[in-house]
C-alpha cells in the first residue's frame, strides 16, 4: 500500500469500552456497596480540574516551542514539512486515515462517539464539551496567548506555531452515569514530526522528573502513556492522563473522578479512541 491509499471508515457508531477486570484497575463497584458519587463540592474539582487541564494541553505545543527558541540552536528550529498526499475528493468517505499517517474529514467525527455508560461531559474549559477549531482560530487564540511574551520570544514563538502547520483540533468529554468519573478526549492536528517530538518530550517529563506517579500502560499501543498527578493517598478525588501520537494527531485523554479511579475502564475508552484513528484507516 502507498502513501496515497485512502481507506474508507464505516459509519460513526457507539462502541461500548472493553470490559473490565484487566491488571490496570478495576471499575467502581455497583449496589449498596458502591461509594457515593461525588458531593457537589467534588463536582466543582471535577468540572474545574477538567477545565485546568484543557489549559494545560492547550499550552503543550507553546512550552516546547519556547524551550525550542529558546535553548535550541537556530539552525535547527525549522520544523519539517507537513506530509503530503490527495486531497480526499467529495466522493470519499467523510472522514478516516491515509496510510501515510494523515487524517482527514471532521474533527468531531474522528473523535470517539459517547460509548455506553457515559453521557456527554461538562464543558472543557471555553472548548465547551463537543467542538472543533480549525487553524485559523487556533492561531488567533496563539496569538493572544502570545501577548505576554517579549516581542523577540513572540516572533519565535509565532515561527515555531507556523512551522508546525496546525490544521485543526477537537474535544470531546464523557461523564460516566455513575457521576464519579470525568474524561476528555482532545485531538490536535498538525506536522507529524511535532507531533512525534512532542509526545515523547511529554513521555520522557512525566516519567524523569519523578513528580507523577506511573500510570497504567496502553495494550497495543507502545507509543501511548499514561500517568497519575502527584496526590496523597487520602486524597477523595484523582487525575489520570493519558498521551499518544497516531500520524498527524496528537491525542491526550484527562480522567478524573472519585478515588481510586477505574483504570481498566479509562484504558478501555482510550484504546477506542486510538483504534479509531489507526492507520492504515480509522474505523468506528
Amino acid at each position: 500500500m502507498n502513501d496515497d491509499t485512502v481507506t474508507t471508515a464505516a459509519a460513526p457508531g457507539a462502541p461500548e469500552p472493553a470490559p473490565e477486570g484487566s491488571a490496570g484497575g478495576s471499575a467502581a463497584p455497583a449496589g449498596p456497596a458502591a461509594p457515593a458519587g461525588p458531593s457537589p463540592a467534588s463536582r466543582r474539582l471535577l468540572r474545574a480540574g477538567a477545565a485546568t487541564a484543557a489549559a494545560a494541553l492547550v499550552g503543550v505545543a507553546v512550552g516546547v516551542g519556547i524551550i525550542k527558541t529558546q535553548y535550541d540552536d537556530p539552525a535547527q528550529a525549522t520544523a519539517a514539512a507537513p506530509s503530503t498526499g490527495p486531497t480526499p475528493t467529495a466522493t470519499a468517505t467523510p472522514y478516516g486515515a491515509k496510510s501515510n499517517g494523515s487524517h482527514f474529514g471532521s474533527m468531531r467525527d474522528l473523535l470517539l462517539p459517547v460509548p455506553a455508560g457515559y453521557r456527554p461531559g461538562p464543558d472543557d474549559g471555553g472548548y465547551g464539551h463537543d467542538s472543533e477549531q480549525n487553524g485559523e482560530q487556533l492561531s488567533a487564540e496563539m496569538d493572544a496567548d502570545l501577548q505576554q511574551l517579549p516581542k523577540d520570544k513572540r516572533d519565535k514563538m509565532r515561527a515555531y506555531w507556523e512551522g508546525m502547520h496546525v490544521k485543526a483540533s477537537g474535544v470531546r468529554t464523557y461523564l460516566a452515569d455513575g457521576d464519579d468519573l470525568v474524561i476528555g478526549l482532545k485531538l490536535r492536528q498538525f506536522n507529524q514530526q511535532e507531533v512525534q517530538r512532542i509526545n515523547e518530550y511529554t513521555a520522557v517529563f512525566t516519567g524523569d522528573t519523578g513528580l507523577f506517579r506511573v500510570g497504567p500502560a496502553v495494550p497495543g499501543h507502545p507509543e501511548a502513556h499514561c500517568y497519575l498527578m502527584p496526590a496523597p493517598p487520602s486524597a477523595p478525588i484523582d487525575y489520570l492522563e493519558c498521551s499518544a501520537a497516531e500520524g498527524d494527531l496528537l491525542v491526550v485523554m484527562s480522567a478524573e473522578g472519585v478515588a481510586p479511579l477505574p483504570k481498566d475502564k479509562i484504558v478501555a475508552l482510550f484504546t477506542l479512541q486510538l483504534d479509531r484513528l489507526a492507520r492504515p484507516g480509522a474505523s468506528v
